[in-house]
């Protein structure tokens, strides 16, 4: 912790003596220590810790209608995992050792010396400030984990695999687990194979085209995947609002451009090269159609996996175990459809 976290750490004077309070102000305050309040009233501590939450209480143990013990007592409601930020103020030496034992972090002898309360609240306020942090890393720890858990979840429930099924659910449960999403899956893939259908005589014209068939379904799938995983980790982490949905989408229709583009580039030499061994007229017009038809599904992709689950958000339905099929059927349709329709117009 900083010397200036320490100085600005919020601290309480509980005193009945007025002298005394006015004392500790006046010599925390030349100190550096900017955040002070004092109350004279020991019944008034619990409401204004559970409302400040003070990261240093200066208690004195007599006082008149309730003493510091009972306050202590109230203050272990409030401070449920028992680190009291406590500093007692005593005369009296027997007093000592029972305030230790009700929770306090330390005692501070009346009449005090200002050199040893000075080292006595600097050392309690470290002490408090690394707890705090402790305590914050190991929320956020317990946070992580659950995301984990979360994202663990999500391969599997991305294919109809739902995150209740384990290892041990009988063979009957998981049956009516996955069989309802595989037959969704099997009304995707004859959409796609009706887009094929479509273009059968250039399939039949260019037999070739078949070749390249599954390199682009794969390359638009994994792109389209790659998508997909950021925006359902964005939607996990709550970070998308409708400003940073539509930059999403931007970006990854950019981003298959450009990957597209790349990678289209050695897909179309590869189209080229399998042409001219074959001896085909065509050959420098084919790699041209691979080209732009991987650019073309690529983007196309990129901008489907960043919408389908914000979509499918927004729908009510869950995009985690819903959005892959969908996307699986648009980049089939897509890259296929980019193939075989360019090579249909293009290729005579």
């Amino acid at each position: 912790m900083t010397e200036t976290g320490v100085f600005n750490a919020s601290i309480l004077i509980v005193d009945d003596e007025a002298l005394n309070v006015k004392l500790l102000a006046l010599l925390l305050g030349e100190a550096g220590y900017a955040r002070i309040a004092s109350t004279m009233d020991p019944h008034q501590v619990c409401a204004l810790h559970r409302k400040n939450r003070y990261d240093l209480i200066l208690l004195d143990l007599r006082m008149p209608g309730m003493d510091g013990f009972q306050v202590m007592d109230g203050l272990k409601e409030i401070e449920t995992e028992g680190y009291l930020p406590v500093l007692v103020l005593t005369a009296q030496p027997e007093e000592k050792l029972r305030a230790l034992r009700a929770g306090a972090r330390d005692f501070l002898s009346k009449p005090f010396e200002r050199a040893e309360l000075m080292a006595r609240v600097h050392n309690i306020l470290e002490v408090r400030q690394l707890h705090v942090e402790r305590k914050r890393l190991y929320d956020d720890l317990l946070v992580e984990h659950k995301l984990l858990i979360e994202l663990s979840a999500q391969p599997g429930a991305m294919v109809g695999v739902k995150k209740d099924e384990r290892l041990v659910t009988p063979w009957y449960r998981s049956l009516g687990l996955r069989l309802p999403w595989l037959q969704l899956n099997l009304v995707a893939a004859f959409v796609a194979a009706a887009v094929v259908g479509l273009f059968q005589e250039t399939i039949d014209r260019l037999l070739i085209l078949t070749m390249f068939l599954p390199v682009l379904a794969g390359q638009s799938g994994n792109t389209g995947s790659q998508a997909l995983a950021v925006t359902l980790r964005g939607v996990f982490l709550g970070e998308l609002d409708l400003v940073k949905e539509r930059a999403l989408v931007l970006k990854e229709a950019l981003l298959g451009l450009l990957n597209g583009a790349l990678v289209g580039l050695v897909a179309a030499f590869c189209m080229y090269v399998v042409a001219a061994v074959k001896h085909m007229p065509n050959a420098l017009m084919l790699s041209v159609v691979v080209f732009l038809a991987m650019i073309g599904s690529c983007v196309i992709s990129g901008a489907l996996g960043a919408v389908t689950p914000l979509v499918l958000r927004k729908l009510g339905a869950d995009p985690v175990i819903a959005s892959s099929i969908f996307l699986t059927t648009a980049t089939n349709v897509a890259s296929m459809g980019m193939l075989l329709g360019l090579a249909t117009v293009l290729v005579k």
